[in-house]
Parts: C-alpha cells; structure tokens; sequence
C-alpha cells in the first residue's frame, strides 16, 4: 500500500454468505466507525447461499482498484477465505485475533480479512476489523522480500 492509500479514506469491499451474514452488519459498522467506505456485495439476508459468489466479487472490486481491502465471511472463514486465494493479487487469511488481523498487513501485505459467523461473535468481529484496517504493509527489508517471492510464485 502506498503513502497516498495511508492518508485516504480507503473504500472496503465486504462480502458474506449465510455463515457469516450474522457478523455483517457489525463488519459494515466497524469499517465505517474507523472512517472508511463500504462496498457491499451482499449477502442481504440469512437464505442459503454460496461463498465462492461473495469471495469472487470482493477480489474482482480490489484486482480492479475498486476497493482497497476486503472483509469476507463464511460460517468457518474457511471456503471464503480459499476462494480468494485462488485469485491473482488477493492475499486473504482467516483471523480470529487480533494480532493476526494487524500483522498479516504488516508483515505479509494481507488485503482480506476472512471471519467465520460461526466461529467468532460480534465484539471480537469488531476489533478485528479495526485492528485490519489501522495496520500498513511495512514494505521494507525481510517483509518485502518474502512478499515479492510469494507474489513471484503467482507468476508461475
């Protein structure tokens, strides 16, 4: 992420299907209590659905510079989180704490954070967020060089 990324609002692609559509509305609160945008890809109610749909249109709003960032959940985290890592430039892990919410930026340029609604509630939803988005990629030394091989493996 660039200097110019840290000082603006960033705009935050957010996705779920019905495992995770419980966490929602509280993702959508914690991203806009710390000033940022939402762009939300749905789902917009508890019915049955398929994660592979939600992870793929929040990494296509960020390959595209749509979004900055992404929240994605399913019921684990699991199978969202695998569909985004399928997809050139997505770098999503699943977080249930928080010092892994705000080291995966840090250290390893993760750009989105996966939840599972049935694993976490929405408290601990809520400070993982704000720890995801208030960290930055440090982008020197040994952190940007284990980035560029994970990206040159990409590539291949």
């Amino acid at each position: 992420m660039n200097s110019d990324q840290e000082m603006r609002k960033m705009i935050i692609a957010v996705g779920c299907d019905h495992g995770g559509f419980p966490l929602k509305d509280t993702v959508i609160r914690a991203i806009r209590d710390c000033g940022h945008e939402v762009l939300d890809f749905g789902t917009h109610s508890p019915e049955r659905t398929d994660y592979p749909d939600y992870g793929q249109k929040i990494g296509r709003a960020i390959q595209e510079g749509r979004a900055d960032r992404g929240v994605a959940m399913c019921g684990s985290g699991v199978g969202i989180c695998i569909t985004l890592n399928k997809m050139k430039g997505i770098y999503a892990a699943i977080c249930h704490d928080t010092y892994s919410a705000h080291q995966g930026v840090e250290h390893d340029n993760m750009n989105v954070l996966c939840l599972g609604g049935r694993i976490i509630g929405t408290e601990l939803a809520y400070e993982l967020v704000k720890a995801f988005l208030s960290a930055r990629f440090i982008g020197t030394g040994n952190y940007l060089r284990r980035v560029e091989k994970v990206q040159a493996l990409e590539e291949r």
